[in-house]
């Protein structure tokens, strides 16, 4: 019979990841935008679907987050007839399809598809599609009255991939290097940085000046960061703001620029608003173009990021954007794409939708007068909303608002009695966090507590969009009437 087959030794005993045991950059890491509110509101959604909410209203209102068409905004028809012809290229050759699409829509997705013979289903370059580069170089020169290269600008999954990779390539890792980050902040950044081990330097922006940014701040906190031994790589500014929803000046922006070239920092200028513009009195500057206007000019290493997400488009699902870097090295923009290329490339649609947003029909195009309407119509309703809800908002007791300049949200200020702060502190909750959670429980409306963004000590914040449809902004405004009469009672 021969000899026995040897014994198979026993599996260890199964072991499965503890939060001991996984990465502690990631425990520390917060995302309010997504965070606990967030969390509670689906809850309640799903025991709304299942028949088993005790709440007193019919609807969960997001206005937590920059997400327009999951309130209601139609995406723009143009580029859905573009993407549905890239997306099955053989309804072009169906009888009828003229009846069905526009002639510029056709004809903009044989452009694409002669430039893209393997179509959106292969992968594309690393830095993305050469003809909607060429397309954004074009936006951008005709934007700024200056030339750009379709060589410095690379296509990223939204604006938050690009980030990541310039942090990426910036921050050096073990903990000595640090960003300065503005206070509040969009939280990409803190949970980017806390992932990389980096420390956030927050510099606050100015809430009594309308949220301007005090350069007197930026050279105390660097000097701080030098003291304790923090190498500072680079300056992030949202322009326009969020959650903030300022508008810098263009003289402040100037300030901004000096500030960089004198500490030789990489300028991250996060300008995903331009097409947000609520002050005509203060209207969108690029950094490029304020750089470029500036002389002599100094040598700044900028990199400048847009995105499909905000403006109009609010195409946030097809995750499109890019960015452009301006003064870097040959040799570190060689890093960078092969960084990039680690990733293979960035989502074949959401390049194509960038195309879309950068390169629009044109006065005489069929389709002009239609996307004409659908944008006019999307940003004047922004504007009224915007202005409605502010209102609003202003006339809450212990309730400030700036009214917002650009971006789609406000961010007021809050003054919460002793007695509520008390009782956030017995529940074990940051104040603006309790009193946001008492608004969800009480109306259905989700927002983004301050301490989420970062506020100056001693204040609170929440940030809310002007996104809801326009036929139900007076119902959001006074459901947040009657909670914050009841909540201040409550606790007076």
């Amino acid at each position: 019979g021969g000899a026995a087959p040897p014994l198979k030794k026993p599996y260890p005993p199964s072991h499965v990841l503890t939060l001991g045991e996984i990465n502690p950059n990631v425990l520390s890491a917060q995302y309010a935008v997504r965070g606990e509110l967030v969390q509670r509101a689906a809850a309640i959604k799903e025991e709304m679907a299942a028949g088993s909410a005790n709440v007193p209203f019919k609807k969960v209102l997001e206005c937590n987050i920059g997400n327009p068409q999951a309130v209601g905004q139609s995406p723009i028809g143009f580029n859905r007839q573009v993407l549905s012809l890239m997306v099955c290229p053989a309804l072009l050759d169906q009888p009828g399809v003229d009846a069905l699409f526009a002639p510029d829509a056709i004809a903009r997705a044989k452009e694409y598809l002669a430039a893209i013979p393997s179509g959106v289903g292969a992968y594309s370059d690393s830095q993305g599609f050469r003809i909607v580069r060429e397309q954004v170089a074009d936006f951008i020169s005709s934007r700024d009255g200056l030339p750009a290269s379709p060589e410095d600008i690379f296509l990223t999954d939204g604006a938050s991939k690009g980030v990541g990779f310039l942090l990426s390539l910036i921050l050096r890792g073990g903990g000595s290097d640090g960003l300065l980050v503005p206070i509040p902040q969009y939280p990409l950044y803190s949970a980017t940085l806390a992932l990389q081990e980096t420390h956030m330097l927050g510099y606050e922006l100015d809430e009594a000046a309308g949220w301007s940014l005090p350069i007197s701040l930026l050279e105390a906190e660097l000097e701080d960061a030098q003291a304790k031994g923090v190498a500072t790589r680079a300056l992030v500014v949202i322009n326009p703001g969020n959650p903030t929803g300022n508008s810098l000046p263009y003289d402040n922006m100037v300030e901004c620029i000096d500030f960089c070239a004198k500490h030789g920092l990489v300028l991250m200028a996060d300008e995903v608003y331009q097409e947000n513009i609520w002050d005509g009195g203060r209207p969108f500057h690029s950094f490029k173009k304020v750089l470029m206007e500036m002389s002599p000019r100094p040598n700044l290493q900028l990199v400048s990021f847009h995105s499909t997400s905000k403006g109009f488009l609010g195409e946030c699902g097809l995750r499109g954007g890019y960015f452009e870097i301006v003064g870097f090295d040959p040799e570190v923009k060689a890093q960078l794409l092969k960084l990039i290329s680690i990733g293979l490339c960035s989502n074949t649609l959401g390049q194509i939708a960038t195309g879309l947003m950068v390169q629009p029909p044109r006065p005489g195009d069929a389709s002009y007068e239609i996307y004409s309407g659908e944008r006019d119509a999307i940003l004047a309703s922004m504007k009224r909303r915007a202005t409605m809800l502010v209102d609003g908002l202003n006339a809450l007791e212990g309730v400030t608002c700036n009214q917002p300049q650009g971006a789609m949200y406000a961010f007021p200020s809050i003054t919460l009695p002793p007695k509520a702060i008390a009782a956030a502190k017995d529940a074990g909750k940051v104040p603006d966090t309790f009193y946001a959670l008492a608004l969800l429980e009480a109306t259905g409306i989700v927002v983004v507590p301050g301490s989420g963004f970062g506020q100056k000590e001693g204040t609170w914040h929440f940030r809310t969009t002007f996104l809801p449809p326009e036929s139900e902004m007076t119902d959001v405004v006074d459901r947040m009437t009657a909670f914050h009469a009841d909540f201040m009672g409550k606790y007076a």
